[in-house]
């Protein structure tokens, strides 16, 4: 019985450690143009609310919560 408890390795998923990486190079790969009113908005909204993309993209027009994310992710 001891010897079955040294040989246990503990199990990792290494599909969910490869997705988040993948997650985040793909957002920082686009770049986002926005012009200085936008990137105003966007800081002043995420002050504001946090990381709540679809509600600051809902003061946009135009834009995505996911283009905002990574123009956010850009910018930091």
């Amino acid at each position: 019985m001891d010897e079955q408890r040294r040989t246990k390795q503990p199990k990792t998923n290494p599909i969910v450690a490869s997705s988040s990486s993948e997650e985040v190079s793909s957002l920082e790969s686009e770049a986002v143009n926005m012009n200085q009113e936008e990137e105003d908005l966007v800081c002043r909204m995420h002050k504001l609310v946090g990381d709540r993309w679809e509600l600051i993209a809902g003061r946009i027009p135009g834009r995505t919560a996911e283009e905002i994310e990574r123009f956010w992710v850009m910018i930091k």
